[in-house]
């Protein structure tokens, strides 16, 4: 199944996920990163988000609570001393259902990232702490 998910939107946990999972269906996560979101300051500018207009319509529905996801990406990684991408990466990767996330690298450095987030295995309070501020969104994406 190739679902939205990541730390951003995680609407596929209630129903989808544990289908998945009890009929043995991989999940592969599209924009896990939440199209470079979770990589970076929350007002941290780039071309992609400031030209990426389906981008726009995916993660403006609680900026609030997202922000600080946002952060607690930061400070997990600058903890570990790891890049953000890893931290988020590991996040999804450390899901059941979830086989393999579409990592979409447009950099080398991109996949260095998603190979090195095999081996990051989040704490229980890790986990915590980056899903405590979410809170249930409207459907995004492909309708």
């Amino acid at each position: 199944m190739q679902d939205h998910l990541n730390l951003l939107y995680r609407e596929e946990e209630r129903e989808m996920l544990p289908l998945c999972e009890d009929q043995k269906i991989a999940v592969i996560p599209w924009s896990p990163l939440a199209r470079g979101r979770l990589t970076r300051d929350w007002d941290e500018a780039t071309a992609r988000s400031e030209t990426d207009e389906f981008g726009k319509t995916l993660y403006t529905q609680s900026i609030d609570a997202d922000r600080k996801i946002v952060e607690a990406v930061a400070e997990i990684a600058k903890a570990r001393g790891i890049s953000r991408a890893q931290v988020a990466t590991a996040w999804i990767l450390q899901k059941s259902a979830v086989t393999a996330p579409i990592i979409g690298a447009s950099k080398p450095n991109h996949l260095t990232d998603a190979v090195a987030s095999l081996s990051v295995k989040l704490t229980t309070e890790e986990i915590a702490a980056l899903e405590a501020p979410y809170i249930p969104h409207a459907v995004a994406g492909f309708k």
